[in-house]
């Protein structure tokens, strides 16, 4: 999409904290564009992993040592701060105290028209969220679980994060055997016989980065204005450019080939305005013929129209070598063509 300073449509904050931006009132986009979240109140990992397991020990016949009960008590009044001093993410698997940590908290993009100073959403087919945070992907686990049974016949399946796949042979600045490759996430077929080889397959979620200005500068045009629902006062796009040819393809190119000898899948998931923006892609009709499951996902209005939900709209299954020609998006022009564009470029020079 071209940047036309001039033009009526601007893309502009779809969802901000989870909530629907045009449908907040102006009080609470006057008090979300204010909100500066307390980075230095939450927990680290090691922290929430460590509050986890001795919730867990808590609640169980084994009784907590002195020190575990100190510790225990230390991380909850943590937790009661940093839920205190941040905003909630209500995106994050099924967790209902997930905290966002996504600077400004824009969970994605929507396509306005202007009329006055007032942002009026786009209702034809570009009228759709383009999701920002790969963490939208996650509402109410639904991919998961679709992924689950579609692939795996387990709609509940478990669960692994960011499991290291490729090992370096050692440079002579890195040592062998170092981790140097992850697959994301990992979804593992539960209740099978102890004897019986593993089932999993691999996900990838892909959301789109953004250019133009970062979205400061419409929190404060938006505080200015008194939480105003203001038309965009920059231009920016989704960049499929940069999210598609130059960050995912990488990484199917790298991931799916070992996959593919394993006999594993890999599905990727994006939005539907994300997958429309590639190429053409020759599709295959069943999985057991593709590398890839593409799942397609859109977010319509929930019924009390003051957020929106995820829901699967459709799949595709492609070959790696055809889903490399659909993010590549692009067709070769003439020789002549790409000659004379030289020749202007060196004319220029003159």
């Amino acid at each position: 999409m071209t940047l036309d300073p001039n033009s009526t449509r601007r893309f502009g904050i779809g969802e901000w904290y989870g909530r629907s931006f045009t449908d907040l009132s102006d009080d609470e986009r006057l008090a979300l564009a204010r909100f500066k979240p307390d980075k230095k109140a939450r927990l680290s990992k090691t922290e929430r992993d460590r509050l986890i397991a001795l919730e867990e020990k808590a609640a169980s016949p084994s009784p907590l040592k002195a020190a575990e009960t100190t510790r225990l008590r230390d991380l909850r009044q943590k937790k009661e701060r940093e839920q205190a001093s941040n905003q909630i993410c209500p995106f994050k698997g099924l967790s209902v105290d997930a905290i966002c940590t996504k600077g400004g908290g824009v969970c994605s993009l929507r396509l306005y028209e202007k009329r006055g100073d007032i942002a009026i959403p786009i209702e034809d087919e570009r009228g759709g969220l383009r999701a920002l945070c790969p963490s939208r992907f996650h509402e109410r686990n639904a991919v998961f679980q679709w992924a689950g049974e579609s692939i795996l016949g387990d709609a509940n399946p478990h669960l692994v994060g960011e499991v290291g796949f490729l090992e370096s042979g050692g440079t002579i600045d890195g040592s062998e055997g170092e981790d140097v490759g992850r697959i994301d996430m990992v979804l593992v077929k539960r209740n099978l016989p102890a004897d019986h080889p593993m089932q999993w397959c691999a996900l990838e979620i892909q959301a789109v980065y953004f250019s133009g200005p970062e979205m400061k500068v419409e929190f404060d045009s938006i505080a200015q204005a008194g939480g105003a629902k203001l038309f965009p006062t920059k231009l920016r796009r989704p960049d499929y450019r940069s999210s598609g040819p130059k960050r995912l393809m990488p990484q199917l190119q790298i991931k799916v080939p070992p996959l593919r000898r394993w006999g594993k899948k890999m599905v990727v998931v994006v939005d539907t305005a994300f997958f429309e923006s590639m190429g053409p892609m020759e599709s295959v009709p069943e999985i057991s013929n593709a590398d890839i499951a593409w799942l397609l996902v859109d977010f319509v209005k929930s019924a009390d129209e003051s957020r929106f939900e995820l829901t699967v709209s459709r799949t595709v299954f492609t070959t790696l070598e055809r889903a490399i020609e659909g993010l590549t998006g692009g067709t070769p022009v003439p020789l002549q063509t790409f000659e004379e564009r030289i020749s202007e470029k060196l004319s220029s020079r003159s």
